[in-house]
């Protein structure tokens, strides 16, 4: 069966659940699915245990944030199947103060630009580790400003290009500390959506930090996207996920879980690549231990 791999909750900035979310992945028949919340591994365990009573495997994951200061870019790794997640903590946690202090920046000038308070904005991120960009336009079409989350009210808002913007600075870790924490919490991995942020003339740095694999199948890929990044992949012999970044309303894709998957062929060479990379390291150490005998 296909898995969906990259899926957002309540905890970060999706508007379902943890359980919503299962559920709606059941009944969509998608046995496999990876919570990937930003900066947040909080709902490993509960979504392991949850999914255990609907039949669907929950893949431990998390998006973590970074910056490019070469490329002047966002870049955002998908970390698959830690070994020690608690390890993880420590870079989640500083991204998360950071990115709370810019949504406090952020929502302080939007209630000062329209009749609503901070209250009234925090209220539409409860349950949520942190105060995002949605959850200030979901507070926005309650007061009547707009009938939707993306479009010209959230460009005047949050893009840079506009003038009249309400950004903050958030200081993310930088590549290749990202990649050196997931492997360093035995976790794997993964470029997101390159599409997105344009990531593509990077790939081949990002490889050389220890980048493990590429979300190939995206809604963010076009079709001839994918078929460059699956040509690169199999020529640098790296792993291939796919996901539909779900966040329910709050995605700017209409995408539904399992729109875009993991094949199933994939989904084993993922779950099988520890492994895999335990067994090349120890042939090495037989190959020298015999040169040096």
């Amino acid at each position: 069966m296909a898995a969906d791999l990259h899926c957002h909750t309540k905890l970060s900035d999706g508007s379902v659940g943890i359980e919503d979310l299962i559920v709606i992945a059941h009944k969509s028949g998608i046995d496999t699915i990876a919570i990937t919340d930003h900066d947040c591994i909080a709902g490993t365990i509960r979504g392991q245990v949850i999914g255990k009573r609907y039949g669907v495997t929950v893949i431990p994951g998390v998006e973590l944030s970074a910056f490019d200061s070469d490329a002047g870019k966002n870049v955002h790794i998908l970390a698959y199947l830690a070994d020690a997640p608690d390890r993880l903590e420590g870079i989640c946690k500083r991204t998360s103060v950071a990115r709370k202090r810019a949504g406090q920046i952020m929502m302080l000038k939007v209630a000062a630009r329209f009749p609503i308070t901070s209250d009234f904005i925090i209220s539409h991120a409860s349950g949520s580790t942190n105060l995002y960009r949605q959850h200030i336009m979901h507070a926005l079409m309650d007061a009547g400003y707009t009938d939707k989350i993306f479009g010209d009210l959230f460009n005047t808002l949050f893009s840079e290009a506009s003038e009249s913007n309400v950004l903050a600075p958030t200081k993310y870790p930088s590549v290749e500390e990202v990649i050196d924490e997931v492997h360093g919490a035995g976790g794997i991995a993964v470029l997101a959506y390159p599409a997105k942020f344009n990531n593509f003339d990077e790939i081949d740095k990002y490889v050389e930090m220890g980048l493990d694999g590429i979300e190939v199948w995206s809604p963010y890929n076009s079709e001839e996207q994918v078929e460059m990044l699956t040509a690169l992949c199999k020529k640098k012999k790296l792993l291939m996920t796919g996901g539909s970044d779900f966040h329910g309303i709050y995605g700017n894709h209409t995408v539904t879980v399992g729109s875009y998957t993991t094949p199933q062929e994939h989904l084993d060479k993922l779950l099988g690549y520890k492994a895999k990379k335990k067994r090349a390291a120890r042939r090495k150490e037989r190959e020298a231990a015999k040169q040096n005998a």
